[in-house]
């Protein structure tokens, strides 16, 4: 009988990267060979119903890119489309593992999945360790001094900022341990079509970090023309193709407003990790579940479509439908504007984004939509009403961002405004007042 040959496993998940990865990093400093896996997880590809989904290829363009350096040092990434219980359970009947090594996801599925995954494992007699790399600190790391979690953003910031030493932001350096990938020829890696997708043609969002752009990131950001007001970065951060220890180094020395933006994420994953419910459809606060919302599903419809007769929200949404990215300060406007405007409850603006944003973060999307809604921690007060015109005004006063989405906005082709603004904001204020009445 021939035997299994003794191996540890480095499962990839949303860390799709072989430079700075705490997993990775542990994995190769065993005494085992380490045989990197992938599994394009059915339970999540099943339920998409665009089989173009550009997350999709980015994944599949991102395991190439991680194959083409593991060939080059004599190694493999094993790629799997299906069940994660079956994959790990074909593995185990292939190797002899000692250990699965992976990194921490904190979504309520995944928390399902590694569960299921360990036991599984645990009883083949193969251990599961897993890390922290997607965040800088998580879970209980950054506490109120009585070990509660923080529900407010600034004083959780400034507990982080006090927390934060240079070993936080240190690199892990994967590169020198290359020697301990196990030694084979490349494995086949599953086609999108094979998978049932169509690949596509998409440019996407380089990873590179520029220092001057986030130097500039203060004055820059909130203006959605500019072409290098952002880092768009968010799907590189989603998909762990870039490490947030790098960014965080960098932002920490050229910009404080930076740094607070990936102190939100976490703020985000903590706010996940501690009040679980945020993620399975609940509102943070529970009392703005007693809101009546209108859900009109004509409106919600020519809000998909950017056809709402207020440029600046509709720009937006077209942007979203052709590209996948939306301007952070154009998601609040077209968050707000759903919510109070359309009193469309903020659970269908939260799925459609889910849908379509090539950075997807349920954290994060979910955090913004509760934000935006006024219906979670620490977010805008519910007599908060974002008027269209006036971001307009402030953040595309010469209309470049609009000119390019909405080209016909002065024509009489281009739809008369869904309802008034005034009419929105009064009607709004008098729902919310009723739903939260004492």
């Amino acid at each position: 009988m021939r035997m299994k040959p003794l191996v540890n496993l480095m499962w990839f998940r949303r860390d799709l990267r072989l430079t700075d990865n705490a997993a990775l990093y542990q994995a190769l400093q065993n005494d085992r060979p380490v045989i990197p896996v992938f599994i394009f997880d059915r339970n999540i590809l099943d339920k998409l119903e665009d089989r173009s989904d550009k997350r999709v290829c980015f994944i599949h363009a991102a395991i190439l890119a991680i194959q083409a350096e593991l060939k080059s040092v004599g190694s493999s990434i094993e790629v799997y489309h299906g069940f994660p219980e079956k994959v790990f359970t074909e593995l185990a009947d292939t190797y002899d593992i000692g250990t699965v090594y992976t990194n921490h996801d904190y979504e309520p599925y995944a928390k399902q999945r590694d569960l299921s995954v360990k036991n599984l494992l645990a009883e083949k007699g193969v251990g599961f360790h897993t890390c922290k790399d997607q965040v800088i600190f998580e879970k209980e790391e950054v506490c109120k001094d009585d070990g509660k979690p923080y529900t407010v953003f600034t004083p959780y910031a400034n507990k982080w900022k006090a927390t934060l030493t240079d070993k936080d932001l240190a690199s892990y350096p994967v590169q020198n341990f290359n020697n301990n990938f196990y030694q084979r020829t490349p494995a086949k890696i599953p086609s999108l079509k094979e998978m049932g997708f169509v690949a596509q043609e998409i440019s996407f969002p380089p990873k590179q970090v520029s220092k001057e752009l986030i130097q500039h990131y203060q004055e820059r950001r909130n203006f959605p023309s500019l072409e290098n007001g952002t880092s768009r970065l968010g799907v590189h951060l989603r998909f762990g193709t870039i490490s947030i220890r790098k960014l965080a180094r960098y932002a920490r020395e050229l910009s404080e407003t930076y740094l607070n933006e990936l102190i939100w994420r976490d703020f985000y994953h903590m706010i996940l990790w501690h009040f679980p419910r945020v993620g399975e459809g609940k509102s943070f606060k529970p009392a703005y579940d007693m809101i009546q919302w209108r859900n009109d599903e004509n409106e919600f419809q020519r809000w998909c479509d950017g056809m709402t007769g207020y440029p600046i929200v509709d720009a937006g949404m077209r942007e979203l439908n052709a590209t996948g990215f939306m301007h952070n300060r154009v998601r609040m406007i077209t968050a707000s504007f759903l919510t109070k405007h359309l009193l469309i409850d903020w659970r269908w603006g939260e799925a459609y984004f889910a849908q379509k944003l090539l950075d997807f973060d349920l954290a994060a999307n979910n955090g913004g939509w509760q934000w935006a809604s006024s219906s979670g921690c620490d977010a805008a007060p519910y007599f908060r009403v974002f008027n269209p015109y006036l971001q307009t005004e402030k953040f595309d006063k010469d209309l470049h961002y609009i000119k390019k989405w909405v080209p016909e906005f002065q024509e009489f082709s281009y739809p008369q405004p869904i309802v008034q603004h005034e009419f929105a904001r009064k009607r709004v204020l008098e729902v919310y007042a009723k739903a939260l009445k004492p």
